[in-house]
């Protein structure tokens, strides 16, 4: 039993690689199938589509839905790995990640709701084809606002993590930097023009953060040693 438990982190650290790689997958695969369906300056052409391709939409609608649940799973993984550094600070960084989700999941409505307005329905009778495809375009745009305040969210939780993985000793400094710089460019969406200028560069740091944390966590894991040291000294 006592080997079990001394042996424990390592695999942990994998199993948080290998959740985050299954939200990579899930994210990527959702964000495929909505590719091309919403033209933000065509009412009359996103309605068409997504009449023309429901199933698509709902299909890259629940892969997103289940990505956030991943997410959350991930942020609670995330936590536990990184409590040994400061369990009162990896708790603030969790918490803003799961504020960030749950933004995310409520402006899922938003998502879903053109799906609902565009079909054909006597609540609806009152209104006519042009206005219900604006409306249905009033919805998602909506609801791209409402993904913007999630980065916010995101973005406190990435300065957070970053803090903590460079201070935890048992993670690569380096991947700390990242995490921090990344998260200074999610808070650029509180003033959007500047978070627009800065598309598509702004998704470097956010890539070599995200995706060199899930590799590190695979690959090399942590370090026992000091990750027992710093659980000790917690």
């Amino acid at each position: 039993m006592e080997g079990i438990v001394e042996d424990s982190p390592r695999p942990t650290a994998r199993t948080i690689g290998i959740v985050y790689l299954l939200y990579f997958v899930t994210a990527l695969l959702g964000g495929f199938f909505l590719k091309g369906l919403v033209v933000a300056s065509d009412p009359v052409v996103t309605a068409n589509n997504l009449l023309g391709h429901a199933s698509l939409y709902r299909s890259g609608f629940a892969l997103g839905l289940l990505g956030n649940a991943v997410y959350l799973a991930l942020t609670a993984l995330l936590y536990g790995l990184l409590a040994p550094v400061n369990r009162s600070v990896s708790l603030v960084a969790a918490f803003f990640g799961l504020v960030g989700c749950t933004v995310q999941i409520f402006g899922g409505i938003l998502q879903i709701a053109p799906s609902t307005i565009l079909e054909p329905s006597q609540l609806l009778s009152g209104f006519n084809v042009l206005q219900l495809r604006q409306a249905a375009l009033l919805s998602l745009r909506l609801y791209a606002q409402t993904f913007q305040i999630s980065f916010v969210m995101f973005g406190l939780f990435e300065v957070v993590l970053g803090f903590l993985i460079y201070k935890s000793t048992y993670l690569p400094r380096f991947l700390g930097v990242f995490w921090v710089i990344a998260g200074l460019v999610g808070l650029t969406f509180l003033w959007p023009p500047l978070a627009t200028a800065l598309w598509p560069y702004a998704l470097l740091p956010n890539g070599l953060a995200e995706l060199g944390l899930m590799l590190w966590l695979i690959v090399r894991g942590v370090d026992l040693p000091k990750w027992r040291e710093k659980g000790s000294a917690g």
